[in-house]
């Protein structure tokens, strides 16, 4: 008598967690349908589209792996590559060693410091097209501030965004201005250094660079791992401010700004080659995957955790 009442107890209580359990479902199905309809369909399709010739227009035909085959004899592809590796290879730790002088800075105890890490972190959070349009002004030759206060000082005042030798130089220029996203990212990691690591440096006679370079890089390593990746996959992706700047011509003067990404789009919405394109993104997928798995296996090198 008992044991069927527990096992009834035991039943229902069974019964409550399913119930509990759909009760979840029930909550997270709105993000559960969006991932499955916007994510990982397209994730698998495109790669049943990059085997195939389709226009859009008419039914997908198989080809099998001839657009694979066709992309390492394309001229645009190797330029394109070109041009996404030198801003994954410059931009990138120019940019996270801007963000990590910014933190640095934004660290210090000073009247107003709350003001200052907003003001620096504000064009984070302006859209990438208005970010476009106003350094399109930014750097115009003729009436654009940088230009003119070059000439006022004597110096040269380069066409910024029509001589193909300071095309991508301006992109690192504008990718500096929203160096604050970085930074605040950089100052929360800062912030959670124990102050017992600098004061016992300090008893054994540590100047600044010594707890710079044995406390606060070591410290900051996890983050910079982190920063150094997210970097790394937005420099590959990069699109928005080559299409902004350069409108029709999105390659640019010379090809300049020719990025992998401006290509995809090319490929995909202009020329209408959707399964040439689709080909194109799984090979970029491949590329990042394995940049990334190259940096993990690095980082075990110099990367510190809190155990270390």
């Amino acid at each position: 008598m008992e044991s069927a009442a527990l096992h009834g107890k035991k039943k229902k209580s069974l019964s409550k967690e399913t119930r509990w359990t759909l009760i979840g479902l029930a909550f997270a199905s709105p993000w559960i349908i969006g991932f499955i309809t916007f994510t990982a369909y397209p994730f698998f399709v495109s790669f049943y589209y990059s085997l195939t010739s389709y226009d859009l227009i008419n039914s997908p035909k198989w080809v099998g792996f001839d657009n694979y085959a066709q992309i390492f004899k394309d001229s645009y592809f190797y330029k394109a590559i070109q041009n996404t590796f030198f801003m994954a290879a410059i931009a990138v730790p120019i940019n996270l060693f801007a963000s990590l002088i910014i933190a640095l800075v934004l660290n210090l105890k000073v009247k107003g410091i709350a003001i200052y890490r907003t003001i620096y972190y504000l064009p984070a959070v302006i859209p990438a097209v208005a970010g476009a349009m106003l350094w399109s002004w930014l750097l115009n030759p003729e009436y654009g501030i940088i230009d003119i206060v070059l000439r006022a000082v004597g110096l040269p005042d380069p066409a910024w965004l029509s001589d193909p030798q300071f095309t991508k130089p301006s992109l690192i220029l504008m990718g500096l201005w929203g160096a604050g996203a970085g930074a605040i990212i950089y100052l929360a990691a800062l912030q959670g250094i124990p102050q017992h690591y600098y004061e016992a440096a300090s008893l054994d006679g540590a100047n600044l660079w010594q707890k710079f370079r044995y406390i606060t890089l070591p410290a900051l390593s996890p983050v910079t791992l982190f920063q150094l990746i997210m970097g790394l996959i937005g420099a590959f992706q990069i699109f928005t401010e080559s299409f902004i700047l350069m409108g029709d011509s999105m390659g640019g003067p010379d090809q300049s700004m020719l990025f992998y990404a401006v290509y995809l789009y090319q490929q995909a919405f202009i020329s209408l080659k959707m399964g040439y394109a689709s080909a194109l993104a799984w090979v970029l997928f491949v590329i990042v995957i394995l940049v990334t798995i190259g940096i993990f296996k690095s980082s075990m090198r110099w990367v510190y955790y809190g155990g270390d």
